[in-house]
C-alpha cells in the first residue's frame, strides 16, 4: 500500500566557530504536504562540532522534531500529533576527486518517540525508545572554474538511508530514504543557499489491513547556510 504526497521544505542552517577546531551548529526545518497547505513536520537540530581537520568532523547533540497527521495513512496510528526527541552522534567525512566534493556522513540517533496509549487523549501520555543509523553520500560539483569558492554556482545530489534497529522496532527496519538534486550558490564566506527537488520514501513502523504502506514523497528543498566565524571577526 502506498501514499503520495507533494512537500515543500525549507531550512535555516547556521554554523558558528569559536576556534579552529570548536563550533556550534544549529538548524530550523519547516516541512509541508500538499505545497504549503498542512504542515508535515517542524524539526530543531543543535550540537557541538569538534573539526580536528578539514576532512573530518564530528558532531553531539540534541533534536526535537514534532510530525503532524496528514494523508491516508497517518504515521501516527491514532492520527496525532506526536514529539521525536533525540540525541544524535555524527561523523562527517570530506573527500575530492579533481572537482567534485565528495561527503560521507554517518548519524547514530537515540529517539524518544511520543505515543498515546488512548485516541481520547489530547496529550501524549508515554514515549518509545528507537535507535536508528543514517548514512548520507553527497557530490558537489562547481559549475565554473575560479580561484574563489565564493560567487560561484554549484550542482549537488544526495542520497541518505536510515535504517531502524532494537527491539521497538515496527515494519520499518528500513525507515526512509532521500534522494535530492540541488543548484548552490555561495556568495561568500558567511552565506549559500541551495535549492532543488527533493525525493523521499518513508515507510511506516505499522501494517495496515495486514500490508506494509510507503509514503512516495516528492517536492521542493530550499536551504539557506550561515557560517558565522568569531575567528576573522577577532583578527579584523
Amino acid at each position: 500500500m502506498h501514499d503520495n504526497h507533494n512537500i515543500v521544505w525549507g531550512g535555516i542552517f547556521t554554523t558558528t566557530k569559536f576556534t579552529e577546531k570548536w563550533s556550534w551548529h544549529a538548524e530550523y526545518q519547516r516541512r509541508t504536504v500538499d505545497g504549503i497547505k498542512n504542515q508535515q513536520q517542524n524539526l530543531f537540530r543543535t550540537g557541538i562540532n569538534y573539526q580536528p581537520n578539514k576532512k573530518l568532523l564530528f558532531r553531539v547533540g540534541y533534536t526535537n522534531a514534532e510530525t503532524f497527521p496528514y494523508g491516508a495513512y497517518p504515521l501516527n496510528a491514532l492520527g496525532k500529533i506526536y514529539s521525536d526527541h533525540r540525541a544524535f552522534e555524527m561523523i562527517s567525512i570530506q573527500d575530492k576527486i579533481s572537482r567534485v566534493d565528495l561527503t560521507h556522513r554517518f548519524m547514530l540517533e537515540q529517539r524518544f518517540v511520543g505515543k498515546y496509549s488512548s485516541a481520547s487523549l489530547t496529550k501524549e501520555d508515554t514515549h518509545s525508545f528507537l535507535n536508528r543509523i543514517r548514512y548520507m553520500f553527497r557530490m558537489q560539483l562547481p559549475l565554473q572554474k575560479k580561484v574563489s569558492s565564493n560567487h560561484v554556482p554549484y550542482l549537488a545530489l544526495f542520497d541518505e538511508i536510515f535504517i531502524g534497529f532494537g527491539k521497538n522496532v515496527g515494519e520499518n527496519v528500513f525507515d526512509q530514504n532521500r534522494i535530492g538534486v540541488l543548484f548552490g550558490y555561495k556568495f561568500n564566506d558567511l552565506i549559500k543557499i541551495e535549492s532543488g527537488y527533493l525525493s523521499q520514501i518513508v515507510q511506516l513502523g505499522r501494517e495496515v489491513d495486514n500490508k506494509n504502506v510507503y509514503q512516495y514523497n516528492g517536492g521542493l528543498m530550499l536551504n539557506t547556510y550561515f557560517n558565522f566565524n568569531f575567528l576573522s571577526k577577532s583578527a579584523n
